[in-house]
């Protein structure tokens, strides 16, 4: 089984808990209990021995009086563990009374740093966090709203509408023609990075995946696909998708690329990828192992997939 980065989550998400408003409230105070602090969605870290998520206890939290309840995370040995959002404040390693080894850092970089199970964490909380920053009101009647079971749902204060956290699927897939893989490059980070990856795109509504895969290859590069092939996924908390990567059978070659979403789309031979993993090829970069991509990829290169 594959494991991505922002995988491997080892908390229980406590559904029976988070049901109880109750034991929520203790927990929230109880000093066994843990606390994430997220600043501007920037994730607190402690650089201690080895770089570890930044947990502080309620009453480090409590006497910021902060508006709004924590997001809880789930619990590990029993002790339960939330996500706060301190972006309230202009200091918050002063304000939490911390200093070096405290620091706040950007999610991807901070991602780099951690043990696995701690990205898995990392993901969750940035997700829930942004998630709640940007549904305070109610899109049905413009209302504001309020959270519930633990950080699982917002409510309408006027319409009582139920609003849900979402994840956007995406399809994300390396399309293979015997000894060649299609691989693109985007406008934005791609094009600046000079990196190739796989092609991708969001899954519409009422489409399966098979489906999203062929769409968006051939709206994107002019090829048609057959048979397509589920490999792995991976939670991507940028701000909250969930990449469904896929490989798939090119019935076409002639390329066609949109030229508003790509700045180039091309087939490259195994050899060159193969190459270009071991970086040593100065005309094809591709995504680091952080990215989906990279496996599905190396996947291929490696001959652990043929049609």
């Amino acid at each position: 089984m594959t494991t991505h980065v922002f995988s491997g989550n080892p908390l229980d998400r406590g559904d029976v808990q988070r049901r109880d408003e109750d034991w929520l409230g203790r927990a929230a105070r109880d000093p066994g209990s843990r606390f994430l602090p997220l600043w501007q969605l920037d994730i607190l870290l402690r650089n201690g021995s080895r770089v570890e998520l930044g947990w502080v206890q309620p009453a480090d939290i409590d006497r910021l009086g902060l508006d709004g309840p924590p997001v809880f995370l789930g619990l590990v040995d029993g002790a339960a563990h939330f996500a706060v959002d301190v972006s309230a404040l202009s200091e918050p390693l002063r304000e939490l009374n911390l200093e070096d080894p405290w620091s706040f850092v950007e999610a991807r970089a901070a991602a780099a740093q951690l043990e696995p199970q701690d990205v898995g964490i990392l993901a969750q909380s940035k997700a829930q966090v942004d998630w709640h920053r940007r549904h305070r009101f109610c899109g049905l009647c413009g209302s504001p709203t309020e959270q519930g079971r633990g950080g699982q749902v917002r409510k309408c204060t006027t319409c009582n509408t139920e609003h849900f956290p979402r994840t956007d699927p995406v399809a994300i897939m390396v399309i293979i023609d015997g000894e060649r893989c299609l691989l693109g490059q985007s406008h934005g980070r791609l094009a600046r990075s000079g990196r190739y990856s796989a092609l991708a795109g969001f899954i519409d509504q009422a489409e399966c995946i098979e489906e999203a895969v062929r769409r968006e290859v051939k709206e994107e590069a002019g090829i048609a696909v057959g048979e397509v092939r589920y490999h792995s996924s991976q939670p991507w908390p940028f701000p909250s998708s969930l990449m469904i990567g896929c490989h798939g059978k090119a019935l076409t070659t002639d390329i066609a690329k949109d030229d508003e979403e790509m700045t180039d789309v091309r087939w490259f031979t195994r050899e060159e990828v193969l190459s270009a993993l071991a970086g040593d090829n100065s005309n094809l970069r591709v995504p680091d192992p952080v990215a989906i991509a990279h496996h599905l990829i190396r996947a291929w290169a490696e001959g652990r997939v043929a049609f």
